[in-house]
């Protein structure tokens, strides 16, 4: 990538489009709210970045909408290629196109995972705090979902001897977030292979949210999907996937399943069947072009994410606030139990910085907060923050 390039999506992250007024749900949620101070209240909460679109995808999508006509589509085969062409360059996985299971939305495709798994009454199992429908899901397709809390001694690692204590007879599968939402992990070989053994002694079905895998910070580390990590666990895995996060696309409905075994391939589907929409036309366009065409803005993009993610550690041990440090994604986990405040959500916003609630995670007394923002608005919410010290 040349310097020019650099330097042209650097100046488009420093000055991204005003989302203000628009429809846009992380901007609106503090619309016209105050902070203690009078200021209008920053939101960093939502995993939404506020960065446009790489020039690829926007150009892609124009010329569609220049055609005029939007009936009803299919899957591309532009789209299966983009999808399986990026899943080879970036990780070394070929993927056969019957494999990929087109879907609306990554949400969807948990509670879709969940109902394809053992029968009602069932459990499941997830390591907390984590992203909300991982525990969510299986309830909703009345599944029971078992909760052991990651080991926060140990880098916030999987406890597979706590995982192994709450086993229980019904226990059909297990929901992996992988790299993780909220604390920024991405597993170690170790820890995959504990999560592997664990499946194959008692034949789960392992759901693995890959939906932040393209955005690994830390120098050194490098994501491989959970279905590549062991060949046999290939026949067990629902490996779920889109550009949404990455490309900052989430309001356009693309993501994808990748379901090597054809029994399990069809158990999802039937769970599907009438009630998940097929990514929409337009989403289909912007996913092509993003993983086709858009290898250098997401080069220029992690550059950007690591500075803002060095910025925001400088508020490690700020008023006995802990920051750990994320190693993907753009979102960081703060410990806010040292502060003297009995809602650190509300702390913040009357700071005026909104932030997610670590509860809604599974961990009171914590808090999320999204660093995809330009240089400025970080900058200034950090000054905020630093408030905590008056």
């Amino acid at each position: 990538m040349t310097p020019d390039l650099i330097q042209q999506y650097t100046a488009a992250f420093d000055a991204p489009p005003d989302r203000r007024g628009t429809d846009s749900i992380k901007w609106a949620k503090y619309a016209g709210r105050l902070s203690a101070q009078g200021e209008d209240i920053l939101p960093m909460w939502v995993a939404d970045m506020d960065f446009a679109a790489p020039p690829a995808v926007t150009a892609a999508l124009a010329a569609r909408v220049a055609q005029g006509v939007f009936g009803y589509g299919h899957t591309t085969p532009a789209y299966l290629e983009a999808l399986m062409q990026a899943l080879l360059r970036d990780y070394g996985w070929a993927v056969s196109p019957e494999w990929i299971v087109p879907m609306g939305g990554l949400v969807a495709g948990l509670n879709i995972a969940a109902r394809s798994i053992g029968n009602p009454g069932d459990a499941i199992v997830t390591a907390t705090p984590v992203y909300p429908a991982l525990f969510t899901a299986p309830e909703h397709m009345e599944r029971r979902t078992v909760r052991v809390p990651l080991d926060e001694s140990r880098n916030w690692s999987w406890d597979m001897e706590a995982v192994a204590a709450a086993h229980t007879p019904s226990t059909r599968g297990l929901f992996l977030c992988h790299p993780h939402n909220p604390i920024g992990r991405v597993w170690g070989k170790a820890e995959l292979d504990g999560i592997a053994a664990y499946a194959e002694a008692h034949d789960l079905t392992v759901v693995s949210d890959e939906i932040h895998c393209d955005l690994i910070l830390e120098p050194g580390l490098k994501h491989r999907p959970f279905a590549l990590h062991a060949p046999e666990l290939a026949a067990r895995t629902i490996t779920l996937m889109a550009p949404s996060k990455t490309y900052n696309i989430p309001g356009l409905g693309a993501a994808f399943a990748v379901i090597p075994n054809p029994n399990l391939r069809r158990r999802f589907e039937r769970a599907m069947a009438g009630i998940s929409a097929h990514p929409n036309i337009l989403g289909q366009v912007a996913a092509t072009a993003a993983y086709a065409e858009g290898l250098p803005w997401r080069t220029a993009l992690l550059d950007y994410l690591r500075r803002n993610r060095d910025l925001v550690m400088t508020l490690d041990g700020v008023a006995d606030l802990r920051v750990i440090k994320p190693e993907a994604t753009c979102l960081a986990w703060l410990d806010c139990r040292g502060l003297d405040t009995d809602s650190p959500l509300r702390r913040f916003e009357e700071l005026g910085v909104g932030l997610s609630d670590g509860a809604d995670f599974g961990r009171p007394g914590y808090l999320r907060l999204n660093f995809g923002c330009s240089r400025a608005t970080l900058e200034e919410a950090i000054r905020r923050i630093r408030r905590l010290e008056a």
